[in-house]
């Protein structure tokens, strides 16, 4: 289970990268990066079909990044999200954001198993302040439900 403590720590962290980045505005991939840029964030959006990226040099895969990230937003489907997390592991980046369609039992035991710090089944848009409008009231309803991490 993902405590508050992992979903703070990696959030502290300035240098990310995003990977299933979308062309689409529309896709959460796009939605994600454009969101963490606006917050702060030094940015890198992967994704091995395109270069650009909403005016952004994009990389096709971590190890082709210009310098390294201080954490991974993984935003593709699980069997990529395994391909995603074992070239994490060989450049010892460890703190990863599974969003919500990246991850599956076998993705979160490939995690533990190989010492992640690791968030799962929690969007990062309930956690990124400023958190939007409807994020806020979604947070707010986990935390009456007792879902919010503790």
């Amino acid at each position: 289970m993902t405590s508050k403590a992992t979903i703070d720590n990696f959030l502290a962290q300035k240098k990310l990268a995003v990977v299933g980045v979308s062309r689409n505005k529309n896709k959460f991939g796009n939605i994600i990066f454009r969101m963490l840029k606006e917050h702060g964030y030094q940015v890198f959006p992967i994704n091995h079909h395109t270069e650009i990226v909403e005016g952004v040099q994009c990389y096709p895969s971590l190890e082709k990044l210009p310098e390294k990230v201080d954490g991974i937003v993984i935003n593709v489907p699980p069997g990529q999200t395994l391909e995603v997390l074992k070239s994490a592991l060989e450049l010892k980046l460890l703190r990863v954001w599974l969003q919500q369609g990246s991850e599956s039992n076998e993705v979160n035991s490939f995690c533990q198993m190989h010492e992640f710090e690791f968030i799962s089944g929690h969007c990062i848009f309930m956690f990124a302040e400023p958190v939007g409008f409807g994020h806020r009231i979604h947070r707010w309803l986990w935390k009456i439900l007792g879902k919010l991490p503790q």
